[in-house]
């Protein structure tokens, strides 16, 4: 078992390549980049563009032969997979494939059983976990009475309750409606503030990046672009070029300056564009 003691970094990945039996070319070709504990990464790209093969990869679901996966410290293999993957949880696309118990709180017990956790641990774990996401309500619910949204919290307080240091959001709000999505987030940006859980998110919503502290852009299975969200965003021929949209904060100081409207450098969202349009408006 190799350990990896570069800085506070909880993920590093290496020379990651991996290709698919059925493909030419490779899903995933020299990937490299690393993240520190307690960050927002987002990983963007079109369809195809390796990001769930990455996701995968992690989480040792892919048994990659060319490159190196380390995370906290601890280099992925064969051997340590289950070590390795007890430190991260993940989320996937569609909520009704997670679902595996009757009720709410058998499926978030579900894991800590599998774990073999103590009763009295796991039905405090899961007390706190159905809290933190805001489903205790529902504890005794069956899966077909909750929406989608729902669903996909209760997967969260699932992984939650198993305690992991990271938590991968593998394009988990893309089958949902608007207000499902922005639930989930908010629900991830509370957890990450209280526990300082890492937390890499893999989408192709890019409204879904605004709260990240960096963004990798991948295409062809290559890391094409990586840097804060306002540089990314500045580049938004490359970002529709790659079939990604830009987030409306941003297209709109785009449209306010070809109005030769000077607008703030940083990058703002929503919020903060329309509290600057109205000290603007109060300043006129």
């Amino acid at each position: 078992m190799k350990e990896y003691l570069g800085m506070n970094d909880i993920i590093k990945v290496s020379h990651l390549t991996y290709k698919y039996l059925q493909n030419e070319l490779p899903a995933l070709d020299d990937v490299s980049f690393s993240i520190p504990s307690g960050a927002w990464v987002a990983i963007v790209g079109h369809n195809g563009s390796g990001k769930s093969t990455l996701a995968h990869s992690l989480d040792g679901l892919i048994d990659f032969k060319q490159g190196q996966v380390f995370i906290d410290g601890v280099e992925l293999t064969e051997a340590n997979v289950w070590k390795v993957r007890s430190k991260i949880g993940m989320i996937f696309q569609n909520p009704d494939n997670q679902f595996v118990g009757a009720t709410v709180e058998d499926d978030v017990a579900f894991g800590l059983e599998n774990m073999a956790v103590p009763h009295d641990e796991i039905q405090a774990r899961v007390d706190s976990a159905l809290a933190q996401v805001q489903m205790s309500e529902f504890r005794h619910k069956q899966p077909d009475q909750l929406s989608g949204g729902q669903k996909q919290r209760v997967a969260l307080a699932g992984v939650i309750a198993m305690q992991p240091k990271i938590i991968i959001l593998d394009e988990a709000t893309s089958m949902l409606d608007p207000i499902g999505r922005q639930e989930i987030l908010g629900v991830i940006k509370r957890l990450r503030r209280k526990l300082g859980i890492t937390v890499l998110s893999i989408t192709h919503e890019m409204d879904e990046t605004t709260s990240a502290d960096e963004i990798i852009v991948l295409n062809d299975g290559k890391i094409i672009e990586s840097g804060k969200p306002s540089l990314i965003y500045a580049h938004s021929d490359l970002l529709l070029k790659l079939g990604l949209d830009v987030p409306y904060s941003q297209r709109l100081k785009e449209a306010l300056k070809l109005r030769h409207i000077q607008t703030p450098q940083a990058y703002s969202d929503e919020k903060g564009m329309v509290d600057w349009l109205w000290q603007s408006l109060l300043k006129a």
